[in-house]
C-alpha cells in the first residue's frame, strides 16, 4: 500500500482534477501511462488479497463514494442525505477519513476546536448538521460513533476501503465528466476499473446534466437518482445583483463559476485552485486587489471558505447551495427502507 501512495503522490496535481481526462488531447498521453496503471492495479490487488473480511456492524452502514480522482460531489450528497435521515429521526453519525487534516483519530469534530488543518475541510461541513467522526481506521471511527449513540452510519467516502461491510453502496458521479478516458490512473481518472467498482455498487447518484451518456453505461438494474446542485436564495442576498469575482478549490471549479453565471450577479472574475488547496496570505492579498480594482466581492463556496485565513473570512461571502434529488422518493426508499 504505502508503494500506491508514493505513486499517488508523483501524479501531478491537474491529472486529479476531475475534468482533466475529459479532454481529447489526454489519450495520447493516457496511451504512455497504460504500464505504470497496470503496476497501480497489480499492487491494489496484493493490497486487497491481505485485508481481513469486512466487519459488519449492529447499525446501518451508508457509504457514498465515487470511482474517479477529484471531486463528484459526495459531500452535498453526504450532506443532502443526511437532511433527510434527520426528516426521518434517525440517530446518525458523519464518518470521514478526514482528507487534509492531520488528525487521524478516531476524532469527534468540533467546530470550536479544530480547522480545516486538524480533521480536513469537509468533516467542518457534515458537523453542522449531524456528528462527525474523523478515522482514518474506518472500523474504529465507526464503533466510536456507535458508542456515542449514533444509530446509522453515513460514509463520506471510503467506496475503495474494504474494512466496512456496507449496507448501501452510492457512487456519485459529475455528469459533465463521467468517468474521463475510462482508464485507471495515472493512465486516466479511475480509482478502480469501472466494471469492478460498478459491481459493488447499491444505487448511482449522477449529479447536473448527464454529457457523456454514463447512464447508458450503467447496468439496467442498478438504480439511478438524478441530482443538481442549486443556490440557496434566501441566504444569498448579500452580493445578489452586484459584481462579483469568484475563487474556489474543489473538484471542479467551473461548475460553481456556471452556477454563478446563472444567478443574479455579475460574474467579472474567477479564479480555480486544486481541490482542498489552502490560501495563502499572498494569494489572498491578490485576490482582495483584484477584487477592489473591480469594485466587486470576492465570494466562494462553503468548502472553500474554512480554508480562508481567518484574517480574510469576513471579507469573503459563501455562495450557499444545497443539492436536490429529483426522485427523494425513490432515494428514501432504497436507503431507508431496509
Amino acid at each position: 500500500m504505502e508503494k500506491l501512495k508514493a505513486l499517488w503522490q508523483k501524479i501531478p496535481p491537474e491529472w486529479k482534477r476531475s475534468g482533466f481526462w475529459k479532454e481529447r488531447a489526454q489519450r495520447a498521453r493516457a496511451g504512455s501511462l497504460k504500464q505504470l496503471s497496470r503496476v497501480y492495479l497489480w499492487g491494489r490487488a496484493q493490497y486487497l488479497k491481505r485485508q481481513p473480511a469486512p466487519v459488519a456492524l449492529d447499525v446501518p452502514v451508508v457509504c457514498i463514494g465515487n470511482l474517479v480522482m477529484g471531486g463528484a460531489g459526495k459531500t452535498p450528497v453526504a450532506l443532502a442525505l443526511g437532511e433527510m435521515a434527520k426528516a426521518r429521526g434517525i440517530p446518525f453519525a458523519y464518518l470521514t477519513r478526514g482528507y487534509g487534516g492531520k488528525l487521524t483519530g478516531p476524532v469527534k469534530v468540533n467546530a470550536r476546536l479544530h480547522r480545516a488543518r486538524d480533521v480536513g475541510d469537509e468533516p467542518l461541513l457534515l458537523a453542522q448538521v449531524s456528528p462527525t467522526w474523523v478515522s482514518h481506521d474506518r472500523v474504529a471511527g465507526a464503533r466510536a460513533a456507535i458508542e456515542d449513540g449514533a444509530r446509522a452510519i453515513i460514509m463520506d467516502d471510503g467506496f475503495q476501503n474494504p474494512s466496512l461491510s456496507k449496507d448501501t453502496a452510492m457512487l456519485v458521479f459529475d455528469g459533465g465528466v463521467g468517468i474521463g478516458n475510462g482508464e485507471v490512473i495515472p493512465a486516466g481518472p479511475l480509482r478502480e476499473p469501472f466494471d469492478e467498482g460498478i459491481a459493488r455498487a447499491t444505487v448511482a447518484v449522477i449529479i447536473g446534466r448527464d454529457d457523456t451518456g454514463l447512464a447508458k453505461r450503467l447496468p439496467e438494474s442498478l438504480p439511478i437518482i438524478r441530482a443538481e446542485m442549486r443556490p440557496v436564495a434566501e441566504k444569498n442576498g448579500a452580493f445578489m445583483g452586484k459584481r462579483v469575482i469568484a475563487f474556489a478549490g474543489i473538484g471542479r471549479p467551473q461548475k460553481f463559476f456556471d452556477m454563478l453565471k446563472a444567478m443574479d450577479v455579475e460574474l467579472v472574475g474567477s479564479e480555480p485552485f486544486a481541490d482542498h488547496h489552502y490560501f495563502t496570505r499572498e494569494e489572498m492579498d491578490r485576490l482582495m486587489r483584484h477584487a477592489e480594482r473591480a469594485n466587486a466581492q470576492l465570494v466562494t463556496t462553503a468548502k472553500d471558505f474554512v480554508r480562508v485565513p481567518a484574517y480574510y473570512q469576513d471579507k469573503v461571502q459563501v455562495v450557499h447551495a444545497q443539492l436536490h434529488f429529483l426522485d427523494e422518493t425513490q432515494l428514501a426508499a432504497l436507503v431507508f427502507s431496509a
